[in-house]
């Protein structure tokens, strides 16, 4: 049966593995629960770090995030999994983070007082106006991301607080982001609803939302979570094999029958009774073999991706500002997030007066970011440090940057046209399962990532669930009623 689910029995009794492509939390997830089955499993990944973008770096004994990544789940099935693994090192922390602007802190969601105060009233009434003017003529149909917000926030708003930095993360004007992707991460939210929560209203309707204010996350970081997988799936028998780079998956008869994979001791070849890849697509199918028609190849190669640079710091002091993460909104600088390691597990950092920031920069491989040295890169975090008046230069004591290829699967105006003329050739393929991120060129959470491994197994064992229904309800993943429990959410990625 399975574990933590107690839903549906998988039956098989032939002895080739099922091979894992990805050691990320969506195939680790994939292959604990079939060793956990009995079934033999092969997990290959072409990183030296198992956990994907949810990876913890140690660094001098430094331990910090690709990003920040808060553990939060609605599905019982995901919640179980990582308590059952972590325990007594999963961690209660509470949440709070703010956007930088203008050399201010806004909270977020915004707060009419706290907006007043920082933008003046002058401003203030300029977005109000700017909001009531959307409401009497709303942008119909909505189709980017320009759209959907101005809708929810009105112009002057969507102009001041989302279109730099969103821009600044994605690469690409607002407006050919597609409006699904804000639909996802910023479902339910608006200056209304905002307005009404502020003011205490929310008595009155249980169908306010907040965002959580509490959540959980591993001793030592995500990694933690993933290194544990691992060496339980190798405790059960079977391999994680690390450094290995997929170079092929071979088809015979509409079939995978085999994946072969580059590691520093040359080519090997896996043979495999199902493959779950959690690879981007746009690898997977340059991989397949034989090749798939031109237009299909044609479609993955118009699938595009934000590349992603971590620059960790380490400074001569502590308590330097309360939040978990702040985004920066400030014009003339290149950082998009600011993650304090301090305030999510204390274990993170060892050395007690230190502090680990985690500053993050989103960037196109091969572009002038992603080509510059580590020294450069530690030397502009520090600069843009001093120019956002967080730190002074004298109080960083050393550095490390980490460059993470694919982090976030673009939401163009093609994408989806693409994604639908690949889903037309690789679906048909029964023992072919595509999943997490990248595996579905999908903005999912870890938790996300997790329940599509999770239901890809169930489908091998009879089921049919569709996978690509999971982060499509709209169901805001950070949400709470006001009238509930508060839950231990938060999101994972940006």
């Amino acid at each position: 049966m399975f574990a933590r689910s107690d839903a549906i029995v998988f039956e098989s009794t032939s002895t080739v593995p099922v091979v894992v492509i990805g050691a990320g939390p969506a195939g680790l997830t994939a292959a604990l629960e079939l060793a956990e089955l009995g079934v033999p499993v092969q997990v290959v990944e072409a990183n030296k770090r198992v956990g994907g973008l949810a990876q913890t770096v140690e660094y001098k004994g430094f331990r910090f995030d690709i990003g920040g990544h808060r553990f939060f789940t609605k599905v019982p099935a995901v919640r179980a999994l990582w308590r059952s693994m972590l325990g007594d090192d999963f961690l209660t922390r509470p949440r709070l983070s703010r956007i930088l602007f203008d050399g201010k802190f806004f909270d977020y969601p915004l707060k009419p007082a706290d907006a007043l105060f920082n933008l003046g009233i002058f401003r203030s009434i300029a977005i109000l106006a700017s909001y009531l003017r959307v409401k009497v003529r709303p942008i119909e149909p909505e189709i980017s991301f320009e759209d959907w917000v101005t809708n929810r926030f009105g112009r002057k708003l969507f102009r001041l607080f989302f279109k730099t930095y969103t821009e600044k993360v994605w690469g690409i004007p607002c407006t050919e982001i597609r409006a699904e992707w804000a639909a996802q991460r910023i479902q339910n939210l608006s200056l209304e609803k905002a307005i009404l929560s502020a003011a205490s209203l929310n008595r009155r309707s249980t169908k306010i939302k907040t965002l959580i204010s509490e959540f959980k996350y591993p001793r030592l970081g995500p990694g933690q979570m993933w290194e544990m997988c691992r060496d339980r799936i190798e405790e059960m028998g079977n391999r994680v094999l690390m450094g290995h780079k997929v170079s092929g998956i071979d088809l015979h008869d509409g079939r995978v029958v085999g994946v072969r994979a580059e590691s520093a001791a040359g080519e090997q070849y896996f043979p495999a009774d199902h493959v779950i890849s959690t690879t981007a697509v746009r690898s997977l199918v340059r991989a397949l073999s034989p090749e798939p028609p031109p237009s299909v190849l044609a479609a993955a190669n118009g699938l595009r991706y934000r590349d992603f640079v971590a620059v960790a710091l380490i400074l001569g002091r502590e308590k330097m500002f309360p939040d978990n993460w702040i985004y920066i909104h400030t014009p003339g600088v290149q950082v998009g997030r600011i993650q304090n390691f301090n305030n999510w597990s204390q274990a993170m950092v060892p050395v007690p007066g230190k502090t680990c920031l985690g500053l993050e920069y989103f960037c196109f491989k091969g572009d002038g970011l992603w080509e510059s040295s580590d020294p450069d890169l530690i030397a502009q975090a520090v600069r843009e440090l001093e120019v956002l008046n967080i730190a002074r230069a004298r109080d960083v004591e050393d550095g490390a940057v980490i460059r993470m290829p694919k982090a976030y699967p673009i939401y163009d105006a093609m994408y989806r046209e693409h994604l639908d003329n690949i889903r037309d050739f690789i679906d048909p393929i029964p023992n072919l399962h595509t999943v997490g991120r990248n595996g579905m060129h999908k903005y999912n959470n870890q938790d996300h990532s997790m329940l599509t491994a999770m239901m890809a197994l169930w489908n091998m064992a009879g089921a049919s669930h569709d996978l690509w229904a999971v982060n499509t309800d709209f169901e805001y993943h950070e949400e709470q009623r006001l009238d509930e429990k508060p839950a231990v959410v938060a999101r994972a990625g940006v």
